[in-house]
């Protein structure tokens, strides 16, 4: 438990620190930008000690020592001015005075355009279908994937060399969570994760990947025409990636699968399996004992599929009903003997027992992309909630001209901008090779951070926000799941989180 603060409270700083440099960066062009970062810093330090002191004794802290930085001058300054209602609901005013969310990017220009196209995307296509796609639990309808295809978000992690829109020589983390943050906000289930299985799969392909293998599948991810799912997860193992069960037996000409998945995201619409399956006999191995096939089956519709190969072999998968995160479908997957060629290994003889290491890139790309898509659902929860409370009137007022309401729409301000920022921040670390641990804590923050801001904004609507045909609604379920999938936050925070923490104390 006390690791599991401690993450938490380095999780919170650094977002602090992040949205500090940030706003030093705006300088004088916004001063909103650097109110948000006083107000969210006066509450990460305050939340941060109040954890510690909650934890003393475990932690082997004094708490006469914790207690009296409460004290410290700099502290004190810090939470009287700037975490005060009255400065807190200057920022909600402020904000609503201008009558909109967004503060300066600091983007570059050519990212500034590839934002506006995706938004214009959400806006116009997926935004209008997402409400029927959550009430009634539909897949994702081809008006949404084809034109999401002919822009390229299929190909925003893959190099131009093989049809994708990375250049070819440098890495674009930066990019991919800006066109993620975008699609987030139209619609989490129906756009938000569109991104994440092919950058993944690429990414294990190009790192684990024959030239053949990577000239064969990368153009087809691309473009969209192999559309993907990831298969690692596993009923009885959660995120314990290095205990997988599902077996990969040598047959003449390739492997047989046999065993089971679950959480496979996708797996109905996708034709393309990126499935991680033990090779090797010995369980003493681990996660040296795993590798990553590529994995054909006809795309299905519906939340039920099925398909028997020739020689016998079975693939099937059945939904798992979710209180959100609908449109995409999350599906248990069931392989009976299911053949898989020796080509469709990652690396071929030279990938068996890899597969484990081939999936890391992905897995950290894939937490930057969660935190931006909490970062895009906190932005639509925020925007509909300032739109109620200027036009919502209780007892002759707008809900917005009240002290308590200003005050949730500045700490909401605050905390999008921090998250945010962070995310950019820590996208910019991956493109230079680094931010591996930043990647968990932007995560842990961001998908945390998510939950609290549309509960926020669900209840600014008051009974309004509980009804179905309000988007507040849906924004707050599917929130509920950011901090679960892409690495559940008790992993992260207890297994990379805190061990990095401890190891280099």
């Amino acid at each position: 438990m006390s690791c599991y603060e401690l993450a938490f409270c380095t999780a919170e700083l650094a977002a602090a620190r992040e949205v500090c440099v940030y706003a030093r960066k705006v300088g004088d062009d916004d001063s909103l930008a650097t109110d948000a970062a006083l107000g969210f810093s006066s509450e990460a330090v305050t939340s941060a000690l109040q954890r510690l002191l909650a934890r003393a004794t475990d932690l082997g802290l004094d708490v006469v020592e914790l207690s009296a930085l409460f004290d410290d001058s700099a502290i004190s300054v810090l939470r009287a001015q700037y975490g005060s209602a009255e400065f807190l609901a200057g920022i909600g005013s402020a904000v609503a005075d201008r009558g909109s969310s967004r503060l300066p990017t600091l983007l570059s220009d050519d990212k500034e355009m590839v934002r506006d196209m995706f938004a214009r995307f959400g806006a116009d296509v997926v935004d209008p279908l997402a409400e029927k796609i959550h009430r009634h639990d539909l897949d994702i309808p081809d008006e949404i994937l084809k034109q999401a295809a002919e822009l390229g978000c299929f190909g925003i992690s893959i190099p131009e060399r093989f049809g994708g829109l990375q250049p070819d020589d440098r890495d674009d983390s930066l990019g991919m969570i800006v066109v993620t943050e975008e699609l987030s906000k139209a619609s989490l289930g129906a756009a938000g994760s569109l991104i994440t299985r092919p950058e993944i799969a690429a990414k294990a392909l190009l790192q684990g990947g024959t030239v053949a293998q990577q000239e064969t599948w990368l153009p087809q991810i691309a473009s969209g025409e192999k559309l993907c799912a990831i298969a690692i997860t596993e009923p009885n193992f959660g995120s314990d990636v290095a205990s997988l069960g599902l077996k990969a037996t040598p047959v003449e000409g390739g492997w047989v699968l046999n065993g089971s998945k679950t959480w496979c995201t996708f797996a109905g619409k996708a034709s393309l399996l990126l499935a991680m399956a033990r090779t090797e006999k010995d369980p003493a191995l681990g996660h040296k004992g795993l590798s990553l096939f590529l994995v054909e089956k006809p795309a299905a519709t519906g939340h039920e599929f099925r398909h028997q190969q020739p020689e016998g072999g079975v693939i099937q998968g059945k939904a798992i009903a979710t209180l959100g995160y609908r449109g995409m479908h999350s599906y248990d997957v069931f392989f009976e003997d299911y053949f898989v060629p020796a080509d469709c290994l990652i690396g071929e003889e030279n990938g068996r027992g890899k597969g484990f290491y081939f999936t890391m890139a992905g897995f950290a790309g894939g937490r930057i992309q969660t935190a931006a898509r909490a970062t895009g659902v906190m932005q639509a929860a925020f925007e509909k909630a300032l739109s109620y409370s200027r036009e919502r009137k209780v007892f002759g007022n707008p809900v917005g001209d009240y002290q308590l309401t200003q005050v949730k729409l500045g700490r909401i301000m605050a905390t999008l901008t921090a998250s945010r920022q962070f995310s950019y921040a820590v996208a910019r670390m991956m493109d230079e090779g680094a931010g591996q641990m930043e990647a968990s804590l932007v995560k842990l923050f961001s998908c945390r951070a998510a939950e609290w801001v549309t509960r926020e904004a669900m209840q600014i609507h008051g009974g309004m926000g509980y009804a179905e045909e309000t988007a507040v609604s849906r924004y707050f379920v599917d929130a509920r799941v950011l901090s679960i999938f892409e690495g559940a936050e008790e992993t992260l925070a207890l297994k990379v989180i805190a061990r990095n923490l401890v190891a280099n104390a």
